[in-house]
C-alpha cells in the first residue's frame, strides 16, 4: 500500500517567497481596512484663504515707500509748499479748494455734481429736479470734512458720521470695530510717511469691510486727511484736482504708490494755479474798488474768492449788508468787468469773478 505525500511543505528553504511578497499577500487579506488617502476623492469644499498679517501688508508699503523715495520726497515739498501758502492765505483760499475737491470727487465717484451745482446747495440749499439729494448730501459732507474739524485719527464713525444701530443684532459685526481694525493697520504703519499711509489706508478700505455706496468718496476725504495731518495751513491734501488716476485700486502698492504720487502732485499743482488766479483778482480788484468806501466792497471781495457762484441774498446773507448796499456794489462790479452774471435771467441771478 502507497502512502499519499502531504500537500503541506515547508516554505522556509524557498527562496522565491521573499519577506516582502508575504506581507504584501498578507495586506491584501485585509479587505475591511480603507484604502490609501491618495486613491479617495477629495469632495470637501476649499476653506477660506488665510489672512496675510497687517505687518506683511505694511511691509509692502514700506518697499513701495523706498521704491519712490525721491518722488514721495518731492510730492511732500509741493504739499508743503501749498500748506504754508494756505497758513499765509485768507481763510476762504481753503473752502474755495474743498468745493473743487469735492466736486471732483464726486465726478470720480459716479455722483457727477459740478462745483457750480455744490456751492448753490451748500450756500442756499438750491437743488434742481436732476438732481440726486443722496450724492448732494455725500458731496456737502466731503466739503465739511475738508473744510475742518477733527480728523479720522480719533474717531473714525464720527468722522464718517457712521453709526451701529441700536438693535443691531449681537452676532452681526458692528461698524465701530471694522473702524477700529482699520485705524489699528493705520497706527502699525506709523513709521511710514503720512502720504504713503494714506495712500495704503485708501487701498485698504474695502478690505476693512468699511464700503458701502459712497465709500470711494468717504474713502478719498479720510485719505486725503491722513495725508495732510502735519500740515498747519492745508486741511486737506488734493487728491482729485488734476484727475482721479491716482485713486485707481489695481496693481501692486509699488505701482498704487507711483499712481497715487503722480496724482497728488499734479492736483497740487492746480491748487497752486486756482489760487493764483484766485490771488491775481484779488488784488486787481483792490485796487479797481480802491475808489469805493464802506465795509461792503471788502466783503464782497471775501465772498468771491471763497465762492464760485454768488447771488444777491448770499451776499447779503454773508456781508451782513443791505439789500440795496449789495445789489448797487454787485452792479458797479459787473460794469468794471470784475465779475460777470451767468444765468441770464431778470430773477435769481448769479455772478462769478473774471479771471
Amino acid at each position: 500500500m502507497k502512502t499519499q505525500a502531504s500537500t503541506v511543505t515547508d516554505d522556509y528553504d524557498n527562496p522565491l517567497i521573499t519577506i516582502e511578497e508575504d506581507e504584501e499577500a498578507h495586506e491584501d487579506d485585509l479587505w475591511f481596512l480603507p484604502g490609501p488617502l491618495e486613491e479617495e476623492p477629495d469632495d470637501l469644499p476649499r476653506g477660506p484663504r488665510a489672512e496675510p498679517p497687517d505687518t506683511a501688508v505694511i511691509e509692502d508699503w514700506a518697499k513701495a515707500e523706498g521704491v519712490h523715495a525721491a518722488r514721495l520726497a518731492r510730492v511732500a515739498g509741493r504739499l508743503g509748499a501749498l500748506d504754508d501758502r494756505l497758513l499765509r492765505g485768507p481763510e476762504g483760499w481753503r473752502h474755495r479748494l474743498a468745493l473743487i475737491e469735492a466736486a471732483d470727487l464726486s465726478w470720480f465717484a459716479g455722483d457727477r455734481v459740478s462745483s457750480d451745482r455744490l456751492a448753490l446747495w451748500i450756500s442756499m440749499r438750491l437743488s434742481g429736479a436732476q438732481d440726486d439729494p443722496n450724492a448732494l448730501a455725500r458731496v456737502g459732507w466731503a466739503v465739511r470734512r475738508l473744510t475742518g474739524g477733527p480728523g479720522p485719527k480719533a474717531d473714525l464713525a464720527a468722522f464718517l458720521d457712521r453709526r451701529d444701530p441700536e438693535n443691531i443684532e449681537g452676532s452681526a459685526e458692528r461698524f465701530e470695530d471694522r473702524a477700529g481694525g482699520w485705524l489699528d493697520v493705520m497706527a502699525s504703519a506709523a513709521e511710514l510717511h503720512p502720504i504713503t499711509r494714506a495712500c495704503m489706508g485708501f487701498h485698504l478700505w474695502s478690505l476693512a469691510g468699511l464700503g458701502g455706496h459712497g465709500d470711494q468718496i468717504e474713502a478719498a476725504v479720510t485719505a486725503s486727511r491722513v495725508a495732510a495731518c502735519d500740515g498747519s495751513g492745508a486741511v486737506f491734501a488734493p487728491l482729485a484736482m488734476g484727475g482721479a488716476g491716482g485713486l485707481r485700486g489695481s496693481g501692486t502698492p509699488t505701482e498704487r504708490l507711483a499712481r497715487w504720487l503722480a496724482g497728488m502732485y499734479s492736483a497740487i499743482l492746480t491748487a497752486m494755479r486756482t489760487l493764483d488766479d484766485i490771488e491775481a483778482w484779488t488784488g486787481r480788484a483792490e485796487n479797481v474798488m480802491a475808489q469805493l468806501s464802506g465795509r461792503t466792497p471788502l466783503a464782497l471781495r471775501m465772498v468771491f474768492t471763497e465762492w464760485q457762484l454768488v447771488s444777491a441774498p448770499m451776499a447779503e446773507d454773508m456781508t451782513g449788508a443791505s439789500r440795496a448796499a449789495v445789489q448797487r456794489n454787485l452792479a458797479w462790479m459787473e460794469e468794471n468787468g470784475l465779475i460777470h452774471e451767468v444765468t441770464g435771467q431778470g430773477r435769481f441771478r448769479m455772478w462769478r469773478i473774471n479771471i
